[in-house]
This record gives structure tokens, sequence and C-alpha cells, in this order.
């Protein structure tokens, strides 16, 4: 008798390794519908159908307000903000990407490449001068807010706060598909974003009389077919960057010492080898992939891999199992710092791909060159299981305790 498909994202077990479950889910269930949660969600796990699903924005929509079902207690606290440009679709997302693609320009990402090299450095350095570090607090956190706090043109002492307000804010993030919403935690999290607000509108107000060179200058004075980001809507993008610039480049800076740790061949080969280091990064985001799952609302009825979806059922696409598929990936189970064919998925696809996909690549390259330079020994410490990110959208952990020895 075949054993019943068990696959429950919230699942420690599950979340430290899902990677056998994506497999039978690819083979056996590529379509799952869930049963029992409080809204009617489908699971897909091919690489194809959740391709076909990112890429189809008129169909499966990043707008969500209609097929989450919010308890009345939840509905009455209200949401002063504004959708943020993730949760949005055309006419008014294509609107709100162009406004912050003139401020979040390539130049402004070339131009922290000497930069973030120092910082990590530095920061390597400091790191085996104590000889045992918690990896997060050392290098994985700090790096990407001094990059994302510089370019938006915040101060980067104010890290501790970014800090704070970015565990708040995505520790609850993706729970609301699995389980019902606790209302204390929405409205820590409605109170948090107010938090936010108050300190990013006199730095914004301050930039419209003395414009800097900086991606907050951008956005105050952005303009799109005349149109400006109103006052709402240019915070919830602030709150965005800051957030997303720092919460999915830390897991993946993480998620690559990890993964190297865990094939010494690999990394003896890197170090061997760095000009492997582009190719070694986006290994990482396959097999490790830092987000787990992409959703979609369904804005309309249809039927996938045979299974059947109603107009505002919603669809997830695990990422994590798309970036393993056998029909796309060459020994997708084996990690190759080499591989060339490599088209994951880790930064979506479509309308919403990764907006700062190249920042990211960037200092994880910086990071991970800063930490093969100055190390001639890396090892976790202990035998503990790493603490999870309380959130089921990543995969990842937040602490690393790691020992290192200089060359």
């Amino acid at each position: 008798m075949t054993n019943p498909f068990v696959f429950n994202p919230l699942d420690p077990a599950v979340r430290r390794d899902p990677y056998a479950l994506y497999e039978r889910g690819r083979r056996e269930f590529p379509a799952f519908a869930h049963e029992g949660l409080p809204m009617r969600l489908v699971s897909l796990f091919r690489y194809q159908d959740c391709l076909d699903v990112l890429k189809d924005w008129k169909r499966f929509s990043s707008d969500f307000a209609a097929g989450i079902q919010l308890s009345p207690e939840i509905l009455a606290l209200g949401d002063p903000s504004p959708p943020s440009m993730i949760s949005t679709d055309p006419p008014k997302h294509d609107r709100l990407r162009s406004l912050v693609n003139k401020a979040f320009t390539p130049r402004m990402v070339g131009r922290l490449e000497h930069r973030l090299r120092k910082v990590a450095a530095e920061l390597v350095r400091d790191a085996v001068k104590a000889g045992e570090v918690d990896l997060v607090d050392a290098l994985t956190y700090p790096l990407p807010v001094v990059a994302i706090a510089e370019m938006i043109g915040v101060p980067v002492e104010d890290r501790e706060q970014f800090k704070k307000w970015s565990d708040q804010l995505v520790a609850n993030l993706g729970a609301g598909f699995f389980a019902e919403l606790d209302v204390d935690k929405v409205r820590k999290e409605f109170a948090l974003r107010e938090e936010m607000q108050d300190y990013f509108t006199p730095l914004a107000e301050a930039r419209k009389k003395n414009p800097q060179d900086d991606l907050l200058t951008g956005l105050v004075h952005a303009e799109h077919e005349g149109s400006h980001l109103d006052r709402g809507e240019m915070l919830q993008m602030l709150i965005l960057l800051l957030v997303a610039g720092n919460e999915t480049t830390t897991t993946l800076i993480g998620n690559a010492v990890i993964t190297l740790l865990e094939h010494p061949d690999q990394l003896a080969r890197l170090r061997a080898e760095p000009g492997l280091m582009p190719l070694a990064v986006d290994e990482v985001l396959r097999f490790a992939s830092p987000i787990q799952f992409d959703p979609r609302r369904c804005a309309e009825a249809g039927e996938v891999q045979g299974v059947k979806f109603e107009e505002n059922d919603l669809i997830l696409c695990w990422l994590g199992s798309a970036n393993r598929d056998e029909e796309v990936f060459d020994q997708p189970e084996r990690f190759d710092v080499g591989r060339v064919k490599n088209p994951h998925l880790a930064f979506g696809h479509g309308l919403h791909f990764c907006l700062g996909h190249n920042l990211a690549r960037l200092e994880a390259t910086v990071a991970l060159e800063a930490l093969l330079e100055e190390t001639s020994r890396i090892e976790l410490r202990g035998d503990a299981e790493l603490p999870l990110h309380p959130s089921p959208v990543f995969r990842s952990f937040t602490e690393i305790p790691v020992s290192l020895s200089g060359n």
C-alpha cells in the first residue's frame, strides 16, 4: 500500500530537508491540493509548471487580496499601507517598477563593489581574529545591510535597528497560507510598519530639500509619465527594499557557506579555481534556494496536472523543488560549483523577477571571495541543529556558529 503524501511546510523536519518530499511530489503529485487549510491551496513541484504560472500574470495574479481569507478580528485592524510592488499586477506594477528602476540603476550597484570588498575583508579579518563567531552576526547580515543602507542613503550605524525591523517583519511571512494568522502578531506588524514610516518620512523630506546621489533621492524625485510615487507608495518601497535587500542575501551567503562545508570537495575546487565563483553562486541559488516558494492567486478557474482550481484559489510554486527537477537539470541532487547549464528559478520569473538579483550575486561573490582569501579553514562548531528561520518562505538559519583559521 502506498504511503499517503503528507506535505506540511510548517513541519521543522520538512523545512530542514524537504528534498525527498519534493522529489516524490514531482514524480507522483506534481500538483497537490492541500486539505484542512484556512484557504484553498495547490502546490506545484515541477519546473515547467512553476515557470508557466510565474510568466502568466493574467491568469495567475500577484494581488492576493481576494484569495486570502482573514478572520473578522484581523479585518477589523485594517491596513493603512498601500500594496507593495511585489503584490500588484500591471499596470500598477509596471508603474511602480519603472519608477524604482530609474533609481535602482546598474551604476548604483557597480559603484558599491569596491566598498563591499573592503567591508567584507574587514568583517572576515575580525572573524578570523576572534576565532569562533556566529557567521550571521559576523558577516552574512552586516554585509547586505551595508549595501542596501548605502544604496538607499540611510545611516549604516542604524543596522541593528534594521535587523530588528527585518526579523520582525518576515517572521510571520507565508505562515498565513498554512495556518490561521495570529491577531496579536498582525497588530504588531502594523505597528512596526508605522514605526518604519516614522523613520523614513523625515529622511525623505530632507532629500526633497537637499538631494543626494542615493536611492532615496531617486525615489523622492522619480517620474514616470508624469507620475511620482505618492508618500505611501514610496514608504512601502523603502520598507520592501530594506527588508528584501538584506533578508534574501543574508540567507544566500549563509546557505553558500553551509553548502560548501557540506561538500568539502567542491569547497576545495573553488579554492583552487576562484574563477568558478559566478557559477558557484548560481549553483547555491539552485541547490539551496533561499526562497522556497513563490505564491500566486488564480484569476480564473482552470486545471494543472489534472488538478482543478477555482478563481481566487492560491498556487504555490515551490522553487526549491523546481530547481532540482530531473527534467531540467543534469544530476540535480549533485552540488557542482562548475555547473554551466543552470536556468534556476531562485530569483523568480517574469514580471516579478527579482529587482536586486545583480546586487545579491555581487554581495555573495564578495563575501565568499573574502572568506576563501582570508581563511585556510572554516568549520561548523558543535553538533546541535542550526536554528531555523521562523518563516516557511525561507530555508535558512538564524545562527551559523563557525571556527575560522587565517592563512
